[in-house]
């Protein structure tokens, strides 16, 4: 009997360990660094203080520069270029690096919109005249950028849904990423909020469910926005989107979550970046 026990607990115990070896795999992806100097800091943050594994950054935003330099000091974190043809915000714009025309308004910014918005009428991509020549030389303007700045970058993705636009600028940028040797790298599931997640307290609550749900030996995607609560970003907003400020402290608190490191960590999720996809089969 005791012998029988000794083989039921060793079994149990490796099965455990087996779980916890081979746990579900997971990007937590933190986006748009570059729109401000809280995003940046927020960003920064969540990687240092949390789990949080990627960083997406916008090349053609104002504070793309100190971007630079914080990430050159942050050399463990994985980082894409958020792709851009779009500055959605009221009060804070930016411009295409390039001489576009076709993608900027009539101040010269990127319209606010890729697609069609009833609180920005006839101020979306996709409601004016854009040519794929235009967008092919904004990309290769910000890979370019980014890649002198920050060599490291592992993998391009989209600010806004932005290379969904077209199946052409979809095709654009499939042919970009192998030009410039850069991973548009899909092998992975994408996964969100289980639940109400406007308060920070939902958030965590939705978060926690949504670990629960995945499945070993899977890679997954979550991605939001890590913010600060603070004078800057209370001033940064669009219609339909005013509470910038405390929704995207509350990712930051989320990423921070002492409680949920240790729930990634009971559960034998391995955090990963873009980076580690390529040796990855599901």
């Amino acid at each position: 009997m005791k012998r029988y026990l000794a083989i039921l607990l060793f079994s149990l115990f490796s099965l455990t360990g087996t779980a916890q070896k081979n746990g579900a795999r997971l990007i937590v992806r933190g986006d748009d660094m570059g729109y401000s100097h809280s995003g940046n800091e927020a960003l920064i943050k969540s990687y240092r203080d949390g789990f949080m594994t990627s960083i997406e950054v916008i090349v053609p935003s104002p504070w793309f520069p100190e971007a630079a330099k914080m990430l050159k000091e942050t050399p463990g974190v994985d980082v894409g270029i958020h792709l851009a043809l779009t500055s959605e915000w009221d009060n804070v714009k930016w411009r295409p690096l390039t001489n576009a025309p076709s993608l900027r308004d009539a101040d010269g910014y990127f319209f606010p919109m890729v697609f069609a918005n009833k609180n920005y009428p006839g101020r979306s991509i996709k409601e004016n005249q854009w040519k794929i020549e235009d967008i092919e030389k904004e990309f290769r303007a910000q890979i370019e950028t980014g890649l002198r700045y920050i060599p490291r970058i592992s993998h391009l993705s989209s600010h806004m849904g932005c290379t969904n636009l077209s199946q052409e600028v979809q095709q654009l940028t499939a042919r970009l990423a192998k030009e410039y040797k850069i991973a548009v790298n899909d092998n992975y599931q994408g996964v969100g909020y289980e639940g109400p997640h406007k308060t920070p307290q939902e958030k965590l609550d939705s978060f926690t469910k949504m670990l629960d749900k995945l499945e070993t030996g899977k890679t997954y995607l979550f991605v939001d926005h890590p913010g600060l609560d603070n004078d800057e970003l209370r001033a940064i907003h669009h219609i339909g989107y005013e509470d910038v400020a405390m929704d995207r402290q509350g990712v930051t608190d989320l990423f921070t979550n002492e409680k949920i490191k240790e729930i990634i960590k009971q559960k034998g999720i391995q955090l990963i970046g873009y980076r580690d996809l390529g040796r990855l089969k599901d």
